[in-house]
């Protein structure tokens, strides 16, 4: 199905690996050109690699980058402006899972987690909405979690976050309506992939998980990063032009509530 994104121009963020890599490799395929970003100069360097030798360089911007920090949020959109032009899609793929358990978390766990998982990701909404209203329109679409959707027994600060980061989206979607902006989420459930948190789970407890998956997931199995990819490209098409404010859980059928 052509999806209609060729000659659009997409950044992905925190695409150096997992979801964010094949969320990136997922717009080249449909002709976009792509901005991807990493904290990691190696694991950058590699995506980059991998990239071009499947779609070529000249649609293709790699930025190292920590998206928690306004600057390099900054430069960062500056960059892919200046390589592209401008911006159709924004997807806002910035946190991580880490996290400590339990109800006994300070001030400096709660800020920790917070910064990464829900304000980095809010600033850079906001500077990227400016810029997709002045090329005319486009989609922001975050990567939250079914964390932030349902209590799963995930740490409590990351729950808290990506819940923030739903109703974040929500309201910022009636904000940029109005101007021609989609603003959507999708929220995955236990995605696998090589380097991830879960390969590192699974290595450490190899039979609770295996168990854990069997019992907790309809479809008996992890996510692979493509099929949440692929709802991000969806989302971002305009197969999905009535669609804003919402959340589209990729999850197996784990959540139970709807």
């Amino acid at each position: 199905m052509d999806l209609g994104l060729g000659g659009k121009v997409a950044l992905v963020c925190g695409s150096s690996r997992g979801i964010g890599l094949a969320t990136a490799r997922a717009f080249l395929r449909e002709g976009a050109s792509v901005i991807i970003t990493g904290r990691e100069a190696s694991a950058l360097e590699q995506a980059s690699a991998a990239l071009t030798s499947e779609s070529g360089a000249e649609r293709l911007l790699s930025v190292q980058a920590d998206l928690t920090e306004p600057a390099d949020i900054q430069r960062t959109l500056d960059a892919g402006a200046a390589a592209f032009g401008g911006y159709d899609v924004v997807v806002a793929n910035v946190g991580s899972g880490t996290a400590r358990g339990g109800w006994e978390l300070g001030l400096q766990d709660w800020e920790s987690v917070l910064r990464v998982n829900l304000l980095g990701g809010m600033v850079l909404a906001g500077a990227a909405l400016t810029r997709l209203v002045e090329r005319g329109g486009g989609s922001l679409i975050f990567i939250s979690s079914i964390a932030g959707y349902e209590a799963i027994n995930a740490p409590v600060a990351y729950s808290a976050a990506k819940a923030a980061v739903l109703s974040g989206m929500k309201n910022l979607s009636r904000l940029a309506a109005p101007k021609g902006v989609r603003v959507n989420a999708v929220a995955p459930g236990n995605v696998y992939f090589p380097g991830g948190s879960w390969e590192r789970k699974v290595a450490e407890r190899p039979e609770f998980f295996e168990q854990y998956i069997q019992s907790e997931v309809p479809l008996k199995r992890f996510g692979r990063p493509e099929e949440i990819a692929d709802a991000v490209v969806f989302l971002a098409s305009e197969r999905a032009s009535f669609i804003t404010g919402s959340c589209l859980v990729v999850d197996g059928g784990q959540t139970r509530s709807f």
